[in-house]
């Protein structure tokens, strides 16, 4: 492939090669125009983007890579680290380059392309003439790689700037980060590559990087080098370090591993780089174990909000239904982690459970991590917050307008900014919608171009409307996916009788016309939902869905001096759906039935904490 070649912007990629049952749309042929997705990406580029800007360089990012670029100076940490120097700062630039990428190839922002150009600059000037990049190694550690592997995050600082790279690549064409980022992946070949150095690091990241990097490049010997990181690991070459060999899953093999274990944000990325080279090898074991640790995640490791993490000490997954909704750890980064995770696994098998599992992770526990105004931000996402709790310093429990480890802030960027390529998938056969949003949707099928409308008020409003307004004259099949929670929908199509479809696919083959319509209606009743029995911390309580949303009660919301402790919820009477338009258009909330004949509202919870550091809960008493 020659490099300045737009090959069309997918943040995920797999070559025609690659066993894959779907195929991603590039993100210049899918566009979100209004809706609540229309807003919530408005809000990122007008406001998240810029304000992460203005935090790298507040807390020293840009400052510790002009650093290794021969500034004077010390390597600085955010004010609120307590004076931590955190080896993985790098990562926090890349990741905020990445979203720029996405959001330049939508369309140009004279402001952002600026700080985007004096950023690229920095890291140009940065790296050495060996290829070598990295601030914290320059800075502190002497100018000496690779001596601190499980704790040194240099791969995984690597990995971040590929993947920035091949964003500008796909989304703009513009090859410069790709020029550094290849030069730094080479440095790392030569020592660790094919007859050299057994290493692996210890925050896993840089395999689905470098599966990305050969497909964006041809270069085979970039898949090579993630498949040997990936089986090297599990033989304990980390050592047991202050939590163990699982913590960074060197416990046991990449294809062997019954079950998620260790820090989740490490799993789960470590999972994406075993299912991008699975794709591309053919290699069915390797898939399968990823398949198998996945589908133990969701069973007995995942909470409601698709949060995952019970254990504060490591951001670790605990045992099997260790859910404490108090207690819950659910880092915005490990549900994001797990979108980029399912959204591989339905690329690779297209399975609608894995386009289900986006769904309730993005909708609830990742845009919990972000507030309505787009400039705050959690780090850890409980299920519930006490009215009264012991001393905490002032601020505790608010979303925070940067964090000294801001891994989630730069993350939570970049998946919205790629939000439009998770929606749809289209391959000869057809056209696949798996998330719902009023958008435009072009791609190639068999026989020529087609192009869809689809209107909706999701996830408010259980109608999808989609519209063809473009086709060729050849049959090909439009599939839409019936989420599990769904327990009644309909699907007409061109005018004809709804036809009642379960959940799962409800596709339909025909030689489609310009102006036909098809039109899913997915009943949206409040759904009382009760815990498995097994989760000891909520014996005895139910929680409250609707559609796609899982909702929560806030003390802000509840009369007097009515205390969210001793809330009962009304087995007798149903909660019911009510508009909440100050949570914006078409906003619905839920009238919660309590004990005593009351009623309290609930709000989805990814709106909890906008309006201060009050109590919630998710799982209410019976």
């Amino acid at each position: 492939m020659i490099l300045g070649e737009v090959t069309g912007a997918r943040c995920v990629q797999p070559s025609p090669a690659a066993r894959s049952a779907l195929r991603p749309i590039p993100a210049a042929r899918v566009s979100i125009h209004d809706g609540f997705w229309g807003e919530r990406l408005r809000v990122n580029r007008e406001r998240t983007i810029p304000h992460g800007f203005a935090q790298l360089l507040r807390a020293g990012n840009l400052d510790n890579l002009r650093l290794a670029a021969g500034a004077a100076g010390t390597y600085r940490a955010d004010a609120d680290s307590g004076g931590s120097l955190l080896p993985f700062l790098d990562s926090d630039v890349y990741k905020w380059l990445e979203a720029a990428g996405w959001e330049l190839g939508r369309g140009d922002d004279p402001g952002l392309r600026s700080s985007a150009d004096e950023a690229i600059a920095v890291l140009a000037r940065a790296q050495r003439p060996d290829g070598y990049l990295n601030s914290f190694v320059e800075a502190v550690h002497g100018g000496r790689p690779y001596t601190d592997l499980p704790w040194g995050h240099e791969f995984y600082c690597a990995g971040h700037l590929v993947q920035a790279a091949v964003a500008w690549h796909r989304a703009l064409g513009d090859d410069r980060l790709l020029t550094i980022a290849v030069r730094a992946v080479d440095h790392i070949d030569r020592e660790f590559g094919a007859g050299g150095r057994d290493g692996i690091d210890g925050h896993p990241g840089i395999e689905m990087a470098l599966a990305e990097l050969a497909r964006t490049t041809g270069e085979d010997r970039h898949l090579a080098l993630a498949a040997r990181m990936l089986d090297l690991r599990g033989r304990g070459s980390l050592g047991a370090g202050r939590f163990g060999a699982a913590y960074w899953q060197d416990h046991e093999p990449v294809r062997y591993a019954a079950e998620v274990a260790g820090h989740s944000v490490r799993q789960l990325y470590l999972d994406c780089g075993a299912v991008d080279v699975a794709v591309e090898l053919g290699d069915e074991e390797l898939l399968a174990a990823a398949r198998r640790r996945w589908h133990d995640m969701v069973r007995t490791r995942r909470y409601l909000t698709g949060g995952l993490g019970s254990r504060h000490r490591d951001e670790a997954f605990g045992d099997p239904y260790e859910l404490p909704p108090d207690r819950a750890y659910a880092e915005t980064c490990a549900a994001i982690a797990s979108v980029m995770l399912s959204w591989r696994l339905l690329l690779a098998t297209g399975e609608p459970c894995h386009a289900d599992a986006i769904e309730r992770a993005v909708y609830n526990g990742v845009l919990s991590g972000l507030s309505r105004s787009g400039t705050e931000f959690f780090y850890v996402n409980p299920l519930q917050r006490r009215t009264h709790r012991t001393f905490e310093p002032a601020g505790h429990g608010r979303r925070m307008p940067w964090q000294s480890c801001a891994c989630c802030p730069p993350n939570l960027m970049r998946l919205l900014s790629s939000w439009q390529q998770y929606l749809a998938t289209g391959d000869d056969a057809g056209i696949q919608l798996h998330q719902y949003a009023p958008a435009l949707v072009r791609t190639s099928v068999a026989g020529g171009e087609a192009e869809l409308e689809v209107r909706t008020g999701y996830p408010w409003d259980g109608r999808v409307d989609v519209r063809v307004a473009r086709t060729p004259d050849h049959p090909w099949t439009l599939s839409l996916r019936v989420p599990r929670w769904c327990g009644s929908a309909t699907l007409s199509v061109a005018g004809g009788a709804p036809v009642e479809v379960a959940a799962g696919v409800a596709d339909r083959t025909r030689a489609w016309r310009p102006g036909d319509e098809v039109v899913l209606r997915l009943d949206m009743p409040v759904r009382r939902t009760e815990p498995d029995p097994r989760v000891d911390a909520v014996r005895g309580c139910v929680a409250l869905e609707r559609g796609p949303l899982v909702y929560c009660v806030e003390s802000a919301d509840l009369p007097g001096s009515a205390e969210l402790e001793d809330l009962r919820l009304d087995p007798a009477r149903e909660p019911l759906a009510s508009p909440r338009p100050e949570l914006g258009d078409g906003a619905v909330g839920v009238d919660v039935p309590v004990a005593g004949g009351g009623t309290v509202p609930a709000v989805p919870y990814h709106c909890w904490g906008n309006r201060g550091a009050g109590g919630m809960r998710v799982w209410l008493p019976r």
